[in-house]
């Protein structure tokens, strides 16, 4: 309506109402300049036009013509009154040449550009999205000279309008992916022109490019979306910010009107529309830490990511995304201590963000701070419904099910997570551990491969790569992924630890040792002190499986001295049980319990373990059974972060418990779902150690030949086994009795 003012202005004048010389000027005139009315520029133009162009022309868009239909109905009304004070003139004898001059030609052609502009906007707009449509923002055009806008804007624009149900921008994962099929650097200005190779690529319907220049202390943004196949326009809007400290609310506001004009109802657009500054943050130096840190997450760099988000919170303390950020990236890394807390902080200002914001901070908060796993089931279950549109809360949600053992349901929200987003990077490794869970290494090894060739890399698909490497024993495939983390910052640990658990899961224990080292060297050089202390644990709990009681109470010790932790109690506490430690292990025991009490595998996993070992250690086997009759609901869940190394505890202490009630063929039953659970179980020394108990149990049962076959497949796994290892030494001296 604006623009349509100027266009009457020139008609009714022969002028610009904003003249200039420069863009600059015309800006300047814009946001600032009050033209001459139309009626002191042409004399025979009535006072009334004055009112119908200087409302087009209104700055305030509120006090501005809403649509074309209204300045055509005040137009005709013009028309008609000037058409009653001809006939008057005329009657008396007046001349009215002059007046015919002015109102025969100049209002019957403002009405008839008023009629093409209203007919053409109300039966031939241009079409707008669909829910089925996406986006591909490209990077704001900054001609102000400040930097700090450079980025920034992009990532608020992108947050803001993320807020919607209805639209679905393209991941700047997929863009990077796209990028390097163009031949393009992955850090490339997004222009208007890679836009819309980017959006012809993707599939997509449209670009939404934004602008922002300077005019004194004032700035003007401006977004416009094209259709990137035909380059139509689809929608433009401005905002003007009176200065610097109100860009963003200004971005806010510009977001807001773009997405009704690309088609979302109003409904949505008032009920998800939580205000930029207080989405995100009223600094834009902080959002542009926050946009740097997300963009280290995007490069596959969690590590890097912290120092921006940390950054960001030092300038605004009260910044809930990114202290979310701060706590995905330190759960990614294994740092889930950290995490929770910041996740909490995350969960109090959650009152500042918005719909989706809340949504998504509440549910990691329940999962990953809290460990509630139902709650977070249920949060991300809305989520999910809200935002159909939106891969991360059936994402989610499979690592969830996973994490109560329901596969089948882990599978299909992973399934839907691809589904909804067929191309991001985070999803694929989410599908092929749910396929491994399952045991279908076959899909499993057909999803990480699609993902490998459309260059969609992390830590996480390098991860299930070895596991599916190890579980074919295809030893070149798992040195293939050790060497691709020793090339990647603060990522070396999480495969150097899964080494090590190779190493001894064939009795190379002294090899198992020298790579649990190397990777509490290189989590600890990473600053990440709990992972380091995992290591230290799980390594202990290795040595007392194993039958070093020595080197198994050093390490545990060493790891519960080093940080506190979920599970590094949990490790240090286990391994004390084993080594029938019971006063120390029940002290932690008792401690995890209280420091957890809302944890769904603490209660129901972690501490039946536990107690049932203590039962053990006690000689009390039927008491042992009876405590981990609790974990059958969870027994066969993998727990999120330290690389799953507790999965099915609960089930290898309930098989040495009904050994030691000898109950032989219930105890083979508890061992069997070890064996029967390899993509569950995956490398973890009790997978090797069921094969030796089976022996066990079937010779407590009188049956020679398959305790020979046990006693076989234990003693040809470790064939190449340290001699040394006092629990081969009896596996050895078991199998030669049965002879």
């Amino acid at each position: 309506m604006f623009s349509f003012g100027a266009v009457l202005y020139e008609m009714a004048t022969g002028r610009m109402a904003f003249p200039g010389k420069s863009t600059a000027v015309i800006h300047e005139g814009i946001l600032n300049r009050t033209p001459v009315s139309v009626s002191q520029v042409n004399h025979r133009l009535p006072p009334k036009l004055d009112e119908i162009v200087g409302k087009a022309l209104e700055k305030d868009r509120k006090l501005r013509y809403q649509n074309a239909a209204d300045i055509r109905t005040d137009l005709q009304r013009l028309r008609r009154d000037s058409e009653s004070a001809r006939m008057s003139v005329a009657a008396k004898g007046q001349s009215a040449t002059g007046i015919r001059t002015k109102w025969k030609v100049i209002v019957p052609a403002l009405i008839a550009v008023v009629a093409v502009a209203a007919g053409g906007y109300f039966f031939h707009r241009t079409p707008k999205l669909t829910d089925k449509d996406t986006i591909v923002l490209a990077d704001f055009r900054n001609s102000t000279g400040d930097t700090v806008f450079d980025g920034t804007l992009r990532q608020g624009l992108s947050v803001q309008l993320e807020q919607s149900p209805f639209l679905r921008i393209i991941s700047d994962q997929e863009i990077q992916r796209t990028l390097l099929m163009m031949a393009q650097k992955p850090d490339v200005k997004i222009t208007p022109e890679i836009a819309r190779e980017l959006c012809q690529r993707t599939g997509s319907a449209a670009v939404l490019d934004g602008s922002i220049a300077q005019i004194g202390t004032q700035y003007l943004l401006t977004l416009k979306a094209v259709n990137c196949s035909s380059s139509e326009s689809l929608a433009s809007t401005e905002a003007q910010a009176s200065d610097k400290s109100h860009v963003l609310d200004s971005l806010g506001k510009a977001a807001s009107e773009i997405r009704n004009k690309l088609g979302e109802s109003h409904s949505t657009v008032q009920r998800f529309d939580t205000p930029l500054e207080q989405v995100t943050t009223p600094s834009l130096e902080a959002l542009q830490a926050y946009s740097l840190g997300m963009k280290k997450d995007l490069e596959g760099e969690p590590a890097a990511g912290l120092l921006f988000f940390q950054r960001a919170i030092q300038l605004d303390p009260n910044f809930p995304l990114a202290y979310a950020g701060l706590g995905f990236d330190y759960a990614s890394i294994g740092e889930l201590t950290l995490a929770a807390e910041n996740f909490k902080k995350a969960y109090d200002l959650r009152g500042r963000v918005s719909e989706r914001e809340r949504l998504d901070i509440e549910s990691a908060y329940y999962w990953l701070a809290v460990g509630d796993l139902d709650k977070a089931r249920q949060s991300n279950e809305v989520f999910k419904q809200t935002y159909l549109r939106n891969a991360w809360p059936p994402n989610d949600l499979s690592y969830i099910y996973a994490q109560i053992g329901e596969y089948q349901k882990a599978l299909a929200e992973a399934q839907e997570a691809r589904r909804r987003d067929p191309t991001g990077g985070r999803f694929f490794p989410t599908l092929v551990s749910a396929y491994l869970n399952l045991n279908r290494f076959d899909e499993a090894q057909t999803a990480a491969e699609e993902a490998q060739t459309k260059n969609l890399d992390s830590l996480e698909l390098r991860f299930t790569l070895y596991v599916l490497g190890f579980l074919k024993n295809d030893v070149a495939e798992m040195a293939q992924q050790v060497a691709w983390s020793a090339r990647k910052l603060g990522v070396e640990d999480v495969l150097l630890v899964n080494e090590a658990d190779t190493a001894a899961y064939s009795g190379r224990l002294k090899e198992a040792r020298e790579f649990s080292r190397r990777a509490m060297e290189s989590a600890e050089g990473a600053g990440k002190k709990e992972s380091a202390a995992i290591y230290s644990a799980t390594s202990g709990l290795r040595e007392a499986l194993f039958g070093n009681a020595d080197e198994a109470r050093r390490r545990a010790t060493f790891a519960r001295g080093r940080i506190a932790g979920r599970d590094v109690e949990y490790g240090a506490a286990l391994t004390l049980a084993y080594l029938g430690d019971v006063g120390r292990a029940q002290a932690l025991t008792d401690d995890l319990g209280k420091s957890f009490p809302e944890d769904t595998l603490v209660q129901f996993n972690y501490l039946p373990t536990l107690r049932g070992k203590l039962a053990l250690s006690k000689g009390n086997a039927l008491e042992a059974i009876e405590s981990l009759r609790a974990a059958t609901p969870y027994e066969l869940a993998v727990p999120y972060g330290a690389y799953g190394w507790t999965a099915l505890y609960p089930v290898f202490v309930r098989g040495e418990a009904y050994l030691a009630a000898h109950r032989g063929s219930e105890a083979t039953a508890e061992f069997q779902k070890i064996l029967d659970h390899r993509g569950i179980v995956w490398n973890s020394p009790i997978g090797a150690l069921a094969h030796l108990q089976m022996g066990r149990a079937y010779a407590m049962q009188g049956n020679a030949a398959k305790a020979k076959a046990a006693y076989q497949d234990f003693l040809t796994l470790w064939k190449d086994a340290d001699a040394d290892i006092p629990i081969l030494k009896q596996a050895k001296a078991e199998y030669a009795k049965l002879q």
